[in-house]
């Protein structure tokens, strides 16, 4: 109904616009979900006519069953690869910016001007999906810039997203985390020389549709950062307390605080995020920084989250002066 009112809307104000229904309502039978986007959109001319296309699309494999929320996100990229665009956009109610504004504050966030496919998707492993990572793909694989833009600031350029960019200057661009995670320590001193061991842990936390947010282990403990339905935690642990009767497995409600750039190699830069987080008092549990240095993970109690991010925020990103976006586009 939203796409035939905008197209109603549109021709009133003598706009070219066609709406593309995706719903698949009068379908004979469901079509894979290439099929549908190429036969509804097989003639279509962006050049020449305003196209107002459903968000959801009816196929085979079923779009809100595979892709959830994202499924407006599949449908979009899965346009934008058909097209061959030049660009995609995506309008939001906010920038991507530094941090969220509800924590940190509105006045102490910039806009992030310029960053890659790469941080998308660290971004989108802690839940805050700038774009649906499997909906990225499409676009990355094509080559297709991504524009993240405010739909309430047009005439702002938003955050350009592409494959291959880092920052000429190597910084932290984003303060980012997630607090409904729970950690499953197993600690077992028959671990040691058993590589099993973690593989079928981690099938089973699949099973159990559990997301493993990140994992650090050592030579008779594995930690498990997970979300999901805490039922489904706790079968979890009942499952590998079966599995590995020798083992103790504990739970921990804890928060994943992330400092996450395109380019992140900074000498100092670990320490640094480390003296925030005992300056503001709170205790890191676990930490952790890949030798790509993209991101840095820190595990702290889920009490400490807000704290933590405007910690890490006012310490690594305030203090750094970008002036008013980081990186423009």
């Amino acid at each position: 109904h939203s796409a035939f009112n905008t197209v109603l809307m549109l021709k009133a104000q003598k706009v070219n616009a066609r709406m593309i229904d995706l719903s698949g309502w009068n379908e004979p039978e469901p079509l894979p979900f290439d099929a549908m986007i190429e036969k509804h959109l097989s003639h279509a001319q962006p050049a020449n006519e305003l196209l107002i296309v459903t968000g959801y699309t009816h196929c085979e494999e079923g779009l809100m069953q595979t892709f959830d929320r994202g499924y407006s996100e599949m449908t979009f990229a899965k346009i934008a690869t058909h097209l061959h665009a030049r660009e995609a956009i995506i309008h939001k109610e906010y920038h991507l910016s530094s941090a969220d504004p509800g924590v940190v504050g509105a006045d102490c966030v910039l806009p992030i001007g310029r960053t890659n496919y790469d941080v998308a998707d660290q971004l989108s492993n802690l839940g805050m999906e700038a774009i649906h990572p499997k909906a990225a793909r499409g676009l990355r694989r094509q080559q297709i810039p991504l524009r993240i833009k405010n739909a309430f600031e047009p005439e702002h350029t938003g955050t350009l997203i592409t494959q291959d960019y880092k920052n000429t200057r190597p910084c932290v661009e984003i303060i980012a985390g997630r607090k409904d995670v729970v950690g499953i320590e197993v600690f077992d001193q028959e671990m040691l020389g058993t590589p099993e061991y973690d593989i079928e842990i981690s099938r089973l936390l699949n099973q159990l549709k559990l997301y493993t947010i990140n994992k650090d282990a050592d030579a008779n403990t594995i930690t498990y950062y997970v979300t999901g339905n805490r039922k489904m935690i706790n079968r979890a642990v009942r499952l590998i307390e079966e599995q590995y009767p020798l083992a103790v497995v504990d739970l921990h409600n804890i928060s994943v605080v992330s400092a996450i750039g395109s380019d992140m190699k900074v000498r100092g830069i670990l320490a640094k995020t480390v003296a925030a987080l005992s300056n503001a008092s709170i205790n890191i549990m676990a930490l952790h920084q890949s030798v790509r240095q993209v991101e840095i993970q820190c595990i702290v109690a889920e009490e400490d989250y807000d704290a933590a991010i405007k910690a890490l925020h006012a310490q690594l990103i305030e203090e750094e002066n970008h002036g008013t976006v980081i990186r423009a586009a």
